[in-house]
């Protein structure tokens, strides 16, 4: 990425190994490019070669981002704070591993927070403000020499501009007023906040009940709120959101909508 604009200077690599990697530090690795496929495809494929976990890669640049159900993520160069990592959670079973974008998108949050920025989770996959997009979340499952490992993306936008914006109903760090846009920052935030929580996760054998379901619930804008939910051939199920269940789930009235089943979750009209 030519470094063109002063609002937007390149990620800077050294800071964030010599703040993240090292003797006690759980990331064993900082990948950073000026432009890249997609950080968590990069990911992937190291997770596949046998990378370990605590893997990162960022990019300045995103050309082939994907979301959740293979929607298309983009955004101008040095805009957003775009990080994959890869995460072994041996200790934690496999039907708990549901968890862990839910367990992201806390982390996110509470990097939002600091930013200054008062935000919140949509389930499943979304922090918000105000009802509009600031980040999404997508995890993918590989299976690696080592086992089974869980590749979790960020797509938060920083410094985009309101001409910038690939809908309305998004948002950036910037038009909410942050006291800070450097991603350089912002991403070192994200992965201490990350690291936390994980580490907890992962020490309990990934048991919600062990204080992360009551903190994602607590920050859940949409807990409390009539939604409609699309499924895939079915008819959109409307109704009271009312809590999560210990499978991640979403609770409306008698029935637990798992995230895989989801296609939107929106206010009901």
């Amino acid at each position: 990425m030519s470094y063109r604009d002063l609002d937007r200077p390149p990620l800077d690599a050294t800071t964030l190994r010599a703040a993240l990697t090292g003797p006690g530090h759980f990331w064993t690795d900082v990948v950073v490019t000026a432009e890249t496929g997609s950080t968590n495809a990069d990911v992937a494929a190291a997770g596949r070669a046998g990378a370990p976990e605590g893997t990162v890669h960022t990019t300045d640049r995103q050309t082939a981002g994907r979301g959740r159900l293979d929607r298309v993520w983009e955004a101008p160069a040095g805009s957003g704070a775009i990080v994959s990592v890869l995460l072994r959670p041996e200790a934690v079973p496999a039907a708990r591993w549901v968890w862990l974008p839910l367990l992201v998108g806390l982390a996110v949050d509470a990097t939002v927070q600091e930013c200054g920025v008062a935000s919140g989770l949509k389930w499943p996959n979304d922090v918000l403000v105000d009802g509009r997009k600031l980040a999404g979340i997508l995890l993918e499952r590989v299976e690696t020499p080592q086992g089974a490992a869980a590749v979790i993306g960020v797509g938060l936008n920083v410094s985009m501009r309101g001409d910038e914006l690939p809908v309305e109903t998004a948002t950036s760090l910037l038009l909410e007023g942050a006291t800070e846009t450097d991603r350089t920052i912002v991403i070192r935030a994200l992965l201490r906040n990350l690291e936390a929580l994980y580490r907890a996760w992962s020490a309990s054998g990934g048991d919600p009940r062990g204080g992360i379901r009551e903190s994602y619930v607590r920050r859940c804008v949409t807990i409390g709120s009539e939604v409609t939910v699309t499924l895939p051939d079915a008819e959109p199920l409307r109704g009271l959101a009312t809590g999560i269940d210990d499978l991640g789930r979403l609770l409306i009235g008698d029935r637990a909508i798992s995230a895989g089943d989801v296609t939107h979750v929106r206010p009901a009209e």
